[in-house]
């Protein structure tokens, strides 16, 4: 027989805990370029599971603020570098019993880009220092907490991938650069050379900079300053970039 109560008489008397709930948390690989090497920032744990392991930034839901996923993410994004504003790219979602010594969970994995002139570190209860490592260090040694190699290593291939079809380096430079200074960046990312010529007619043909009519002096001629026309859209290039042939 079919129930007569309405959805306002049934949520009333629902209780969410009657299923299991997994631990639910994000994860965020932050970026950055420094001194010609590309980062990430890691914390090293200050609390139990996984005391004095180093593990990307990231915490459990916040079921009273986070209205969404992205909200958690960014809320730990902030907390962890004062960055209230990057570009940030759900990746991955990981979810399984043997991840978490506490229990069944679920994270939400990110990746953010950030210059890192932006970026003021901040420690927390969780955290008991946090650094900035070279990415590909870190690959090497696999020795993240938890399953955060393998998140790691997803979210960079996905950073090499749309670099090669998107503006998307522009996020780890500071407000103002120089074209060479932008192509380094995207260099840097592919970790391989690209053909000056054609990269600079694409930046300036695709119409995502603008110049700010200043200049940096350098041993040679002054090099005209730009910055992005638009930091909150990400452009398709029709071709991929390329190294030198």
């Amino acid at each position: 027989m079919a129930s007569s109560q309405t959805e306002r008489q049934f949520l009333n008397t629902y209780n969410i805990h009657d299923y299991d709930i997994p631990l639910v948390s994000v994860d965020i690989a932050i970026f950055s370029v420094i001194d010609d090497k590309l980062n990430v920032l890691t914390v090293k744990r200050a609390q139990q599971p996984r005391k004095g392991k180093w593990a990307l930034p990231g915490g459990f839901i916040n079921l009273d603020t986070d209205k969404t996923i992205e909200d958690a993410a960014y809320r730990k994004l902030a907390e962890k570098t004062g960055v209230t504003k990057a570009h940030l790219e759900q990746v991955i979602s990981v979810g399984n019993n043997t991840r978490d010594p506490r229990g069944w969970s679920v994270t939400i994995a990110y990746m953010a880009l950030v210059s890192v002139d932006a970026v003021d570190l901040r420690k927390d209860g969780s955290s008991e220092e946090l650094t900035w490592t070279q990415v590909d260090q870190l690959k090497k040694n696999n020795d993240l907490a938890f399953d955060h190699n393998k998140i790691l290593k997803i979210c960079h291939q996905r950073l090499k991938d749309k670099v090669r079809y998107t503006s998307l380096p522009v996020n780890l430079l500071p407000p103002e650069f120089t074209l060479t200074e932008l192509q380094r960046i995207f260099e840097v990312v592919l970790a391989e050379p690209i053909e000056k010529k054609s990269f600079r007619r694409r930046m300036l043909d695709a119409q995502i900079l603008e110049e700010t009519g200043n200049f940096r002096e350098g041993s040679t001629r002054p090099a005209k300053l730009y910055r992005v026309a638009d930091i909150n859209t990400n452009y398709f290039f029709t071709r991929n970039i390329e190294g030198p042939r």
